[in-house]
């Protein structure tokens, strides 16, 4: 079988020859490791880092930073010969108006009390917020309906930019032909990091209700971009964080009223073209597991966290209709021994041949202080154990 009739066959819940195989994402540091050189441009917080200094450089470093991030994600798949692939990483494509150190850069007008103030933590690879103004919460009922009053007028007239998905074309035109490739923008959730959208789940759900139409109507015209474009993006990523390992940050109640309804117009949306729709979160996800993993007609999930107790033949059991991406924990590769990532491993492609219609990889990011012999145990006990 090629790359991609393996990843379908996951979807279609048919045998495959060999478990396919994906990873979510590599820090930089193990990105290097892979491809043998410093500084490899993918990871999380450091790209959006590495762009604000192109950015700050000028429009001819920009171009640069972007054709050397588009060849080294595609490089990584080559090297890892990646079943499914992740054509790009985090992006931020802002400018800064000041550079402080090397590190830290400021965005917004600090003369105005409206900034926040970004710092790289290099060993991590972190890129966040050490100050901001107004305070971040700090928003009110009020400043929010307005908001969602002024993207309700505009929204009929909202168009997918005619630039959108141009990684993931790219990657189609380099991959298509042997491996899947990913689409996008059909993300939905509530921004819970805020305290007040908690309080309005329960006080004001008519308004958070209206925040998530909003998103489903741009993923409907994201589905549709993606599928007049014909170019074979099938597999269309989305979904979003909501929950710890204790469980989700809201009642499976809220969930039910609020998020399933959604969920389901998305699922219909990407079905009607031939699409998969795609649901990743972190964390454990039990509580409202038979609204996310069957009433919703969600196909796949992805960034299944087995230390939140998300465990691969579980779920395999409990949805025979869903196809499952990951489950190889990135706190065992981060933290665990060598016969730990292979025990590990060797758990995930045990289900995947057994019980079928699973993609193995690490669960999420693979973080830049993962030891190097840990990640190439990953590696090549997916390599030499995948044969059916």
């Amino acid at each position: 079988m090629l790359p991609k009739e393996r990843v379908l066959a996951a979807f279609e819940h048919r045998p495959y020859d060999k478990v396919p195989h994906y990873q979510g994402g590599l820090s930089s540091k193990i990105g290097s490791e892979v491809l043998g050189c410093p500084d490899a441009h993918v990871g999380g917080g450091i790209q959006q880092w590495r762009e604000s200094v192109a950015i700050w450089n000028g429009p001819d470093a920009h171009q640069e930073y972007i054709e050397r991030c588009k060849q080294d994600a595609m490089d990584i798949i080559r090297k890892l010969d990646l079943d499914f692939v992740r054509p790009s990483y985090w992006r931020m494509a802002e400018k800064p108006a000041e550079r402080i150190d090397e590190y830290t850069f400021v965005y917004g007008d600090r003369s105005k009390d409206s900034y926040r103030i970004m710092r790289l933590d290099p060993q991590t690879e972190l890129y966040q917020i050490v100050e901001q103004k107004p305070v971040k919460g700090a928003t009110t009922e009020d400043e929010i309906e307005k908001s969602i009053e002024a993207q309700e007028a505009k929204i009929d007239s909202y168009k997918v930019g005619e630039n959108a998905f141009d990684v993931n074309r790219e990657a189609m035109r380099i991959f298509g032909h042997e491996r899947a490739v990913p689409g996008g923008g059909v993300g939905l959730g509530i921004p819970y990091k805020d305290p007040i959208w908690l309080e309005l789940i329960a006080l004001r759900p008519d308004l958070v209700g209206r925040y998530l139409d909003l998103q489903v109507a741009r993923a409907a015209k994201q589905v549709e971009f993606q599928a007049k474009l014909d170019i074979g993006l099938r597999f269309l990523q989305g979904g979003g964080d909501f929950a710890s390992n204790k469980g989700p940050f809201y009642s499976p109640k809220a969930f039910h009223e609020l998020m399933l309804p959604r969920l389901k117009q998305i699922s219909d949306a990407c079905h009607k073209h031939g699409m998969f729709h795609l649901f990743a979160s972190d964390g454990n996800l039990w509580p409202v597991a038979d609204d996310l993993f069957g009433a919703s007609g969600v196909d796949g999930f992805y960034e299944i966290d087995s230390v939140a107790g998300m465990d691969l033949g579980r779920l395999r059991d409990a949805f025979p209709d869903l196809t499952l991406m990951g489950n190889i924990s990135s706190g065992i590769l981060h933290r665990g021994t060598k016969e730990k990532v292979i025990a590990e491993t060797m758990a995930c492609l045990d289900v995947a041949r057994e019980k079928g219609s699973c993609i193995v990889g690490c669960s999420n990011q693979i973080v830049s202080q993962t030891p190097p012999e840990n990640f190439w145990a990953m590696i090549e006990t997916i390599q030499n154990n995948r044969d059916c």
